[in-house]
């Protein structure tokens, strides 16, 4: 699975119509958040780091709930733009956290388990947990 890592608000006119998951590594506005979901119609994931979240208003938040986009909170841990532009959860990871969905865990146990092995955020795993997201 990859998310698209976008470190500034420059870079949302370049981004491929295609995108489905999104990491915003940087503190977006609501007019960012527009142009994002004008630009990428099939998204349905926007994760953004911790002290983003906590800053952002309630309104945007609602309109990404009426648009069926998800909004996560987590980091991308260790990944460097200047290599990759795509933040890639291993098929390691992946794995286990489809086994352990699969195995009746509920998404709070697979997240607390599955994160202290990897570098993963808790709403990331969950998110993966629930949507059965295959590699």
């Amino acid at each position: 699975m990859r998310l698209r890592v976008i470190s500034s608000r420059n870079e949302i006119p370049d981004l491929s119509p295609n995108e489905k998951m999104v990491h915003l590594a940087f503190r977006a506005s609501n007019v960012d958040f527009l142009n994002l979901m004008q630009k990428c119609p099939r998204l349905r994931m926007i994760q953004v780091p911790p002290s983003y979240k906590k800053t952002m208003s309630n309104a945007i938040q609602v309109f990404l709930d009426m648009q069926g986009i998800e909004l996560l909170e987590g980091d991308v841990w260790g990944h460097r733009k200047d290599l990759d532009e795509y933040f890639t959860v291993d098929e390691t990871s992946m794995e286990e956290i489809r086994k352990l969905a699969e195995g009746g865990s509920n998404p709070d146990e697979v997240a607390s388990s599955v994160q202290k092995k990897t570098r993963l955020g808790q709403d990331l795993i969950k998110y993966i947990a629930k949507t059965k997201i295959t590699a």
